[in-house]
């Protein structure tokens, strides 16, 4: 294993730590429990957003941490659920007086962990469960779809809203609108290693890729023999497009998102080939977004996310928005 490693059992914390130095004019880092807040506290009355999930998809979520998005952030060890009590210290550190919302990818440490949160917090709470992955219905992580990167979109698109002061309820059911209007679909090249165990997560051969894989190296829906990427963003595309049942001429965010390993030039190249797909499909591209924002450590490979964009979605992500990953209009 080569990473840039001091101790195996310090890489959060030291990771954590420099972040925040890194950032300390966006947001503020709280050592035991962790969590992740805005360096401004946001105003009085409104909607508090707090999301979180094990470490090694970053940016996801502390890099969304800050005016137009979350107000904390709660990072798990690699691959690893919160606890309740980061949720809980994070949750009073950012009350605002509007309640809490809380967003959460569908994986069963996540959401059993923020069950309990919600019940033990004393703040009014609710919760949006995001499971944009379309690739398998069941897997070793989850009951149900997967949340995945449309994790990010929810987080934008309510973050908005929340800041524009709508309730908490509003928030809750834009939320729930949002995840049903995205669909997102992976595909792997190799695995990745978590550092406390020192080896790849899974064992994949130089000419193989799992098509339809998770963010923590679950299995996908198939494994097959690695073909061209217009060949691949076929695949991906046809399986969200199913899934979403766009109409005719429909508009969406396109987000192309690398899973850590994957160098820009090729994820411009799937853009431009689910470009080309969805013409074909006659759904329309209005706003896109490409890079590495929720991602598997160092895994090799990428995932394609639809969003079908309506008035009101639309509005909300193109406000300003100012986090260490995401900023825009400002």
């Amino acid at each position: 294993m080569k990473k840039f490693i001091n101790n195996v059992d310090d890489v959060l914390t030291e990771s954590l730590t420099g972040f925040g130095l890194a950032h300390s004019d966006i947001l503020k880092i709280h050592l035991n429990p962790n969590f992740i807040i805005r360096a401004d506290k946001s105003k009085e009355g409104k909607v508090s957003l707090i999301s979180g999930g094990g470490s090694g998809h970053e940016p996801l979520h502390g890099g969304f941490v800050g005016y137009g998005m979350l107000d904390a952030a709660c990072p798990g060890q690699v691959f690893t659920s919160p606890t309740p009590d980061q949720m809980i210290s994070a949750s009073q550190a950012v009350d605002n007086g509007g309640g809490t919302l809380f967003i959460v990818k569908n994986y069963s440490g996540d959401l059993m962990n923020f069950e309990m949160a919600s019940e033990m917090l004393g703040i009014e709470n609710m919760t949006v469960l995001v499971n944009d992955d379309v690739a398998v219905e069941d897997s070793s992580f989850t009951t149900g779809r997967r949340g995945v990167a449309g994790t990010m979109i929810v987080e934008k698109i309510v973050g908005s809203a929340a800041e524009a002061g709508i309730s908490l309820a509003e928030c809750k059911e834009l939320g729930d609108h949002v995840n049903k209007m995205t669909a997102s679909m992976g595909v792997a090249f190799t695995s990745c290693t978590v550092p406390a165990a020192g080896k790849p997560t899974f064992e994949i051969a130089p000419d193989e890729m799992e098509i339809g894989v998770g963010i923590h190296g679950e299995p996908g829906r198939k494994r097959e023999k690695t073909k061209s990427a217009d060949e691949i963003t076929r695949d991906l595309v046809d399986t969200i497009l199913e899934d979403l049942k766009p109409d005719n001429n429909a508009e969406v965010l396109l987000h192309v998102n690398g899973f850590g390993g994957t160098p820009l030039m090729e994820l411009y190249l799937l853009f431009n080939s689910a470009a080309k797909e969805l013409e074909k499909n006659k759904v329309k591209i209005s706003r896109s977004l490409v890079g590495n924002y929720t991602t598997s450590l160092e895994m090799a490979g990428a995932s394609i996310t639809l969003c079908k964009l309506d008035d009101k979605i639309l509005h909300h992500w193109d406000s300003p928005v100012h986090t260490a990953a995401l900023r825009w209009g400002m």
